[in-house]
């Protein structure tokens, strides 16, 4: 499932955050007539059976595209990468946090099962408990398309076992004896749940979808979790149940943990409906289940499809030349993002507390799309307004007008707070899709793919 990767070392945290330089001319041959294999590489969001084994014409190949394929050669950014981001420092005086268990006198690592392990979160979260010494085990759904992308540079074949410390298997949310199964086989100290058909405005084109996978899913892997509990006697297991500030809808900021609800769409109810499962599953059985209430939060990693991530890819393509216009829809939306990297770490936290409890993570700071539109188009010298139309079709059925989370109780009971401000978020992103963008155009250019028809 992942074949393009030959690099069979153990691979940390701290290497796949840096750039990795090939120490050696003679290793990558940038002549002219060199296949364009070694570019596939590079380029995660291109029909790569279009390019395997097609040759470089020589008549293509100006010195900038030459320019270009010798830098893609000898600065090999893994897939989504983030070299300047703070790192996620350990977190030291939390109970329960050495991420080893003795079994039998034997000291052997905490094993982690991670739904939605392809996803933006379920990545960095790898990454992070990866870092902490866990086995990490994510469960992946069939795809007759690879979509592993966020995960390739940290997966080792399985058949080198004592350097493959995180494994795939196959499984759906959709189905509880594939669930039972796998927490019978892998038997693991703690769960997340982190899978959902997560995009809100497509919930409201397959609610029926939505609701259950998200929610009746939820209260599958609980199920599960508590059956596999009652026949083991592993009472050690701990649960963690992704919710969304989407639950809170129309409710008037800020919200905590004490706000109500009042859902705005099919999956802000799924996320509601998942959330009191796991309430009542700690309250009936004892289950160690916790959830977290997380605002909005991006990265490099986040699906094009979300408005953050669509803008910014559409920066980087306006800049290159490859796109002049971005269609979207209500710019007056506000929201509280935050980075990723930061959120997953919080979610480890909030499992080796002594009790479970529900937590709010969020930067307290809100923004609109419009404040994000002047941000990154900003940043590359760019006048978003010559860009961006307005297209009602983004408009969603249901509006969640603004969305600013009060964190106070994460931040006193776990000691968390963000790493990473809305700008730095926003020029992140930024500076990763310029770079896609530039890698992107070289092939554009020397005719191995299209524009994608972008206006």
């Amino acid at each position: 499932m992942c074949a393009h990767l030959t690099n069979n070392t153990t691979v940390t945290t701290a290497s796949i955050l840096k750039p990795k330089i090939v120490n050696s001319a003679q290793n990558i041959d940038t002549s002219p007539s060199t296949p364009l294999t070694f570019l596939i590489f590079h380029l995660p969001y291109i029909d790569h059976s279009t390019l395997l084994h097609r040759p470089l014409p020589p008549a293509i190949l100006n010195p900038f595209h030459q320019q270009q394929i010798h830098r893609l050669a000898l600065y090999q950014k893994p897939i989504n990468s983030i070299s300047d981001r703070p790192s996620m420092a350990s977190v030291t005086n939390q109970p329960g946090s050495d991420s080893t268990t003795p079994v039998n006198g034997e000291i052997k690592p905490k094993i982690a099962l991670i739904t939605g392990i392809t996803g933006q979160d379920g990545s960095y979260l790898t990454e992070f408990l990866l870092d902490k010494g866990y086995e990490v085990h994510g469960l992946i759904r069939r795809s007759s398309n690879f979509n592993t992308q966020r995960i390739n540079h940290i997966y080792i074949d399985p058949h080198n076992a004592h350097k493959a410390r995180m494994k795939l298997h196959y499984a759906d949310l959709s189905d509880a004896s594939s669930l039972r199964r796998w927490l019978d086989t892998i038997n693991p100290d703690e769960v997340y749940n982190l899978a959902a058909q997560s995009h809100v405005a497509v919930s409201f084109e397959i609610p029926d979808y939505t609701a259950d996978v998200v929610a009746t899913g939820a209260l599958r892997l609980l199920e599960a979790v508590r059956s596999h509990i009652a026949a083991t006697g592993r009472s050690h297991i701990k649960y963690y149940q992704a919710g969304s500030s989407e639950m809170f809808g129309s409710t008037p900021p800020p919200q905590s943990e004490t706000t109500p609800f009042h859902p705005r769409s099919p999956y802000a109810a799924s996320k509601c409906a998942a959330h009191w499962y796991t309430v009542n599953y700690r309250e009936a059985y004892g289950l160690y289940a916790c959830n977290g209430i997380l605002f909005n939060h991006e990265s490099p990693r986040r699906g094009e499809n979300f408005v953050t991530r669509k803008i910014t890819r559409a920066v980087g393509r306006i800049k290159v030349g490859l796109q002049n216009k971005l269609f979207l829809g209500n710019l007056q939306a506000s929201r509280d993002w935050g980075f990723a990297g930061d959120y997953v770490e919080a979610m480890w936290m909030m499992l080796q507390q002594e009790k479970p409890d529900d937590y709010v993570v969020a930067t307290e700071e809100s923004h609109t799309v419009e404040e994000f539109l002047e941000v990154a188009f900003g940043y590359v010298g760019l006048n978003w307004k010559d860009h961006v139309v307005i297209d009602k079709r983004y408009f969603r059925p249901a509006e969640v007008d603004n969305l600013k989370g009060d964190s106070s109780k994460t931040r006193k009971v776990l000691g968390w707070k963000p790493k990473v401000g809305f700008e730095q978020l926003v020029k992140m992103m930024v500076e990763e899709d310029i770079d896609l963008a530039k890698r992107e155009k070289v092939l554009v250019d020397a005719g191995f793919m299209d524009a994608q028809q972008q206006p």
